[in-house]
């Protein structure tokens, strides 16, 4: 996979929290400079939900998977991303998405995880929800980027921990997303940005902030997503 942005990430072996094949996210998008999300000029579809990782999918395109905790705001940022609102179903009941949900733009899937860490979910369901997310990231051959959510306002859970060694066995290319950033002052989001990416292991250029509610980080997202996969 061609990193977004051009750029590979120099560390090697232990170097990175999210392992050697990082993501960097492309050049930052400036307001006023003349430059769109380009993802919300294209067309999109929901394509099914499936409980099979090995579904087979026509066309065959690189997938882009958003996986994160179950109340972090996944569906929301995937709408804002596309400028579809209603697109993912947004629930005031996290842990909703419990299939891989696909979304086809021209030239990729992106793929909806179900969101880990939902407590009030069952056990056996909550095994069940790990062993599906587990299988596609080790197995998924089309799979060419993961975008890995986190709340900004949170310390790493021993579930994202969890998934963040996961993350790094998988060996494919992850880009951490910080969401709810408009919960902070902007002073207070550049100190809890950096200590975040420091109790995570991660470089200042690996890392990007969202919003879905203002918007913030939302352009930017979308040309790294538009970048990734090597069909750009």
């Amino acid at each position: 996979m061609r990193k977004a942005g051009g750029r590979a990430h120099g560390g090697t072996g232990g170097q990175s929290g999210v392992g050697s094949n990082d993501w960097i996210p492309a050049p930052s998008v400036r307001p006023g400079a003349g430059s769109t999300n380009p993802l919300q000029s294209q067309p999109i579809e929901f394509v099914g939900s499936f409980p099979d990782p090995q579904v087979d999918l026509e066309p065959r395109l690189p997938e882009i998977a958003f996986i994160g905790r179950s109340n972090v705001g996944k569906s929301s940022l995937i709408n804002a991303l596309v400028g579809r609102p209603g697109l993912a179903r947004v629930s005031s009941s996290p842990g909703k998405t419990t299939l891989l949900n696909f979304y086809r733009l021209p030239d990729r899937y992106l793929v909806d995880l179900p969101g880990y860490g939902f407590a009030r979910a069952s056990k056996s369901s909550r095994a069940g929800y790990r062993r599906l997310i587990l299988n596609y990231l080790r197995t998924r051959d089309r799979l060419s980027g993961i975008v890995w959510l986190l709340d900004i306002r949170r310390d790493p859970s021993p579930d994202d921990r969890e998934m963040q060694e996961l993350l790094m066995e998988s060996g494919r290319p992850v880009l951490a997303v910080f969401t709810k950033a408009d919960k902070l002052t902007r002073s207070a989001l550049a100190l809890r940005a950096r200590e975040l990416a420091r109790a995570l292991d991660l470089q200042p250029e690996q890392i990007e902030l969202t919003s879905s509610r203002t918007g913030l980080g939302i352009a930017e997202l979308g040309a790294s997503v538009a970048t990734a996969g090597g069909t750009s």
